[in-house]
């Protein structure tokens, strides 16, 4: 059977949806990137904003008009909050929660599924790179204990569901032996591993035991709640296949806005996190996401927060723009802003992004990273044109005599060009 798979939102969608594409080749079905080729058609939506829920629909119509011979089975957040609507547009033949997701494949298709028991000719079919990415996202937790006034995601995904120690560990291993390099550990509450279990140190004890009992050369953390840091966290990085990166959504850096937002942390506690994060991560990039234009934030508001993210120096931001989300506490509060006062608030981060980023970037000029090359976007007289992740999270450019995909080479950082960093590969 021929199917196709398509994903909107977060990396937790994206991982659950190569977890679908890796079961589905084991069964001896083929994944198409042509939709009017597909008997079956996957999607994973999202509907974390209005306009999320908006590009779903809008999404699963293109498919339908596509391919009417195929059947669409639709699952995520969207689905999950608003199924009636989903099951009425055109083609759609199954709609699947959140909580039954990982059968998916098993309901499609009349066969068990065994993620980690994986014959020969499958790890030979689910090559690295095939789903444009040499990195395998690892869901290791589902739902979310907190409250953020502007998120439907504890609607959606439910609570807090952390995944066993050993089938985490069973994943990466097979993934490895597919020939992954690197796994990136999702979670919508990642730093909330465990918790369900009863063990405040359940993200810690899950990476010690995955650096401990796999081989995989990369491990890197997805997004983590500033407040669900442990102490003695940051001892995790003295193994150099832990990437130096962390992701520490900060939404507004004023604490007005912060506790609109009902967000954990202050200002000044999370200044206290990134401060002891540097002086235990050698060439640490911290990335970071932002709101603006959340209800009530006045131009003061913005200021103190616009001053704070130019204080923290991160490596790269993330910039939203606040819209509204029926159903969460936000949607119902007063000062709502005109959309020309969130683009030009959004416009503003948005150029301190892209000075810190290159800031960032340049401070390895001369140096010696180390690069997971993804993908060949072209070629040259001089030979393919390759681009990949440093360990610190810096997309590199290079141009080498052979295609470098899912190689990791030491390389010689030369320039910074067009938000990337042009380097020469290192291969003996």
């Amino acid at each position: 059977m021929k199917v196709h798979l398509r994903m909107l939102g977060c990396r937790l969608n994206q991982s659950e949806i190569d977890t679908m594409a890796r079961q589905l080749v084991q069964q001896g079905h083929e994944i198409v990137d042509d939709p009017t080729t597909a008997e079956r058609v996957i999607v994973n939506t999202c509907a974390v904003t209005n306009e999320a829920t908006r590009d779903s629909r809008k999404l699963i119509r293109e498919l339908n008009r596509a391919n009417p011979e195929a059947e669409i089975t639709v699952t995520g957040c969207y689905a999950q909050i608003s199924p009636q609507d989903i099951s009425v547009l055109p083609g759609v033949a199954h709609v699947v929660d959140n909580r039954q997701k990982e059968r998916i494949v098993e309901q499609i298709t009349g066969t068990p599924t065994a993620l980690f028991d994986i014959e020969p000719h499958a790890r030979d079919s689910v090559v690295p790179g095939a789903l444009g990415r040499t990195r395998a996202f690892v869901k290791v937790q589902d739902g979310c204990d907190n409250a953020c006034t502007f998120c439907i995601t504890t609607v959606a995904r439910g609570e807090g569901r952390s995944r066993a120690i050993h089938e985490i560990v069973s994943e990466v291993q097979a993934l490895h032996a597919m020939g992954y390099q690197e796994a990136v550990l999702t979670g919508v509450h990642l730093g909330s591993y465990g918790h369900d279990f009863g063990d405040k140190q359940g993200l810690k004890r899950l990476v010690t035991t995955l650096l401990a009992e796999t081989d995989i050369p990369r491990l890197r953390l997805s997004s983590l709640e500033p407040w669900d840091i442990a102490e003695g966290f940051f001892e995790l990085w003295q193994n150099p296949r832990l990437c130096p990166h962390l992701h520490l959504p900060l939404q507004s850096g004023c604490d007005a806005t912060l506790k609109r937002m009902r967000r954990n942390t202050t200002q000044a506690e999370f200044r206290r996190l990134v401060t002891l994060a540097r002086e235990h991560i050698p060439d640490l990039s911290i990335t970071t996401d932002v709101i603006v234009g959340f209800p009530g934030e006045t131009d003061e508001e913005f200021t103190i927060s616009e001053a704070f993210i130019h204080e923290m120096n991160f490596a790269k931001l993330h910039v939203f723009r606040y819209s509204v989300r029926e159903g969460t506490p936000a949607a119902r509060m007063k000062g709502q802003l005109p959309k020309r006062v969130k683009k030009a608030r959004s416009q503003r981060l948005l150029q301190h992004s892209s000075q810190q980023e290159e800031r960032f970037a340049r401070r390895f000029i001369g140096q010696k990273l180390h690069v997971l090359w993804e993908q060949v976007i072209g070629a040259t007289e001089d030979g393919f044109i390759s681009v990949g992740y440093t360990e610190n999270y810096i997309r590199a450019r290079a141009i080498h005599p052979r295609p470098l995909t899912n190689l990791i080479t030491p390389v010689q950082a030369l320039d910074y060009v067009d938000g990337q960093l042009i380097v020469n590969p290192v291969i003996e």
